[in-house]
């Protein structure tokens, strides 16, 4: 069984990728394509061909286009020319998004299509009003006939799940593989912060600026990883930079809360934030440390609500949010027994990792 894993623009070691490639490697020959920033030589280790791919980095918008259509291609190219039984794609060439499918089915192979977002209301998201719908409705209408060439497709929620089949009409067999945590820590020792994860700086409002001002004023120091926020000067805030998996779960760990609260791209919420299940989620539970989840946030609220491991607040209305943070502060023993109670719902193991071969390869 040989299986291609297309990883289009995703990092060689992107942790939802590489552990599909990990976890099919142990039973099919794996030959996976990544991004590389530098142009570098594929290779074999083990039962896995690394093949990275570059593209030129340009500043002029009709250069910055050309490279992407030169890298699309040669992603084409590959599902074109490769050897492979199963072709499993973590995104699609974004200037030719049914290229790839077609050109596997011509081939007769199995597609499973992992889908990390909810693309269609995804990208583009900050466009103005009635381009944003306009746009949705091209991107959906394109999203159902890349489901249409699958064979397989696996969500990171069970709403996203449930929104695709309801909204394109027709179903395909899946499998619900949310962004698990790699591995689990649970230190009874917190300090007094909040912790704010992540490599891509998110929109705060002034809103969330006053929230957290507010926890400063109650004593919490905020304490940012991954980031160099743009705070004001009075906030009392530490910052440390993107760290190695383990040591960013120690610093996780260390902190009361885990904030994950930020606004829509486009100020208004799509599907796509609304069934956001991102890794940092997924990580400070892992972490043993309850969060605090912005009710907007649909399918992360009823977690928290139903498991009772965290906070859900408005931010908009600071005052309310501040009182039940600081009421959660007060009851923080209970938050975290449920937490550690919960721990491995959010950890990838080996019978999650069984259960998604056997679908893939199965």
């Amino acid at each position: 069984m040989n299986v291609l894993i297309i990883g289009y623009l995703h990092d060689k070691y992107d942790k939802r990728v590489f552990r599909t490639v990990n976890a099919l490697s142990k039973r099919a020959k794996v030959m996976y394509q990544y991004f590389s920033k530098q142009p570098a030589k594929s290779y074999y280790e083990g039962n896995v061909h690394y093949y990275p791919l570059t593209k030129s980095s340009e500043r002029n918008p009709l250069k910055k286009i050309k490279s992407r259509v030169d890298f699309d291609r040669s992603i084409v190219k590959l599902i074109k020319t490769a050897e492979y039984d199963i072709l499993y794609m973590h995104a699609f060439p974004f200037s030719m998004p049914l290229a790839a499918f077609k050109w596997a089915k011509k081939r007769n192979k199995v597609v499973v299509y992992d889908l990390h977002e909810l693309h269609p209301e995804d990208m583009f998201e900050n466009l103005p009003a009635p381009l944003r719908y306009l746009k949705r409705f091209i991107f959906w209408n394109v999203f159902r006939k890349q489901i249409e060439l699958c064979d397989k497709i696996i969500c990171v929620s069970q709403d996203t799940e449930t929104t695709i089949f309801e909204k394109i009409g027709l179903r395909k067999p899946s499998l619900v593989v949310p962004n698990y945590a790699s591995l689990k820590l649970s230190s009874p020792s917190k300090n007094k912060e909040i912790c704010i994860v992540g490599k891509t700086p998110r929109g705060l409002s002034q809103a969330h600026i006053k929230l957290l001002s507010r926890l400063n004023e109650a004593g919490f120091l905020i304490k940012v990883i991954g980031y160099t926020p743009n705070f004001p000067d009075d906030l009392k805030y530490i910052s440390l930079e993107a760290l190695p998996y383990e040591r960013m779960m120690e610093e996780i760990s260390k902190s009361a809360f885990s904030f994950i609260s930020y606004d829509p791209p486009s100020g208004k919420s799509s599907r796509n934030y609304m069934f956001a299940l991102p890794n940092k989620f997924f990580d400070s539970i892992a972490a043993g440390t309850p969060v605090i989840v912005r009710d907007s946030f649909v399918t992360m609220s009823k977690l928290v609500k139903e498991l009772v491991i965290g906070e859900v607040i408005e931010p908009e209305d600071v005052d309310k949010s501040v009182e039940d943070i600081l009421r959660a502060y007060e009851n923080y023993e209970i938050l975290f027994e449920n937490v550690v109670k919960y721990q491995d719902m959010f950890v990838w193991d080996e019978a999650k990792e069984k259960e998604f071969v056997e679908f893939v390869i199965g």
